[in-house]
C-alpha cells in the first residue's frame, strides 16, 4: 500500500446501515501522484491524476497531433482501477456506467468524457483511425460488468481544466442493489508545462 495516506469519511453512501465505507487518499506509489480511493464491502475503485505531459507523451506517440493531443492534455485525465472484490464464496456481479457518474465543480455538475463523446471528436477532426483506435483502448471502458475477482484499468476523462477542484458522485449495482457515493475534494493534475511557460 502506498505511503502519505489519509483516511476521511465517506460523503455518501446509499446502501445498508451497517456496511462499512471509506474514502482513503494519499500519493501512488507508482505514479508518485495523489490518488482518491473508494472503498466498499467486495469492490474498490481507485483514482489516481496523470499529469497533461504524461497525455502529452501518451498520444503523441500514438499518432496524434500536438493539437489534438492539447485537447487531452486540457481534459482533466486520471487513471481508473475497479475491482469486484467480493469472494467467490459469496460473489456479487458489479455494473458501473460511467454516464450515470457526475462531476460537480463550481456549482455545476456535469458527466464524464467518454469513448463515445471523443469518437465524435476525432471523427470531426480527421484523427487517423490507427490513433482513434488506440485511443479507444486507452480509456476506460464506459460501461462494463464485472464478476468476483475481475478488475480493469484505464484513463478517465472530466472534461475539466487543469488544477480544478471537484467532487465525484459515482454510481454502481453490486448484487442486484443500486449503491452511490461521493468522491470528495478530488482535483485535476495542474499543467506544469503551462506553468512554466509563464514563470518570467
Amino acid at each position: 500500500m502506498s505511503g502519505g495516506l489519509a483516511i476521511v469519511p465517506a460523503a455518501a453512501l446509499l446502501v445498508s446501515a451497517n456496511a462499512c465505507a471509506e474514502l482513503i487518499t494519499g500519493t501512488d506509489a507508482d505514479a508518485q501522484l495523489p490518488f482518491w480511493e473508494w472503498r466498499a464491502p467486495g469492490m474498490s475503485l481507485r483514482l489516481v491524476q496523470r499529469l497533461p505531459d504524461q497525455s502529452r507523451a501518451f498520444f503523441l506517440a500514438r499518432g496524434f497531433s500536438r493539437a489534438d493531443v492539447e485537447l487531452i492534455a486540457q481534459a482533466c485525465v486520471f487513471q481508473t482501477v475497479f475491482k469486484n472484490l467480493s469472494p467467490p464464496a459469496a460473489p456479487a456481479v458489479i455494473e458501473y456506467d460511467l454516464r450515470d457518474w457526475v462531476a460537480q465543480a463550481g456549482g455545476q455538475a456535469r458527466g464524464m468524457k467518454t469513448r463515445e463523446d471523443w469518437a465524435e471528436v476525432w471523427a470531426e477532426r480527421g484523427v487517423p483511425q490507427s490513433a482513434r483506435i488506440a485511443f479507444e483502448w486507452a480509456l476506460y471502458p464506459t460501461h462494463q460488468t464485472y464478476h468476483a475477482g475481475d478488475y480493469n484499468w484505464g484513463m478517465s476523462v472530466f472534461d475539466l481544466a487543469p488544477g480544478d477542484s471537484f467532487d465525484l458522485v459515482i454510481h454502481w449495482n453490486q448484487g442486484g442493489e443500486r449503491h452511490t457515493a461521493t468522491l470528495a475534494g478530488m482535483r485535476c493534475a495542474p499543467d506544469e508545462d503551462a506553468t512554466a511557460e509563464a514563470t518570467p
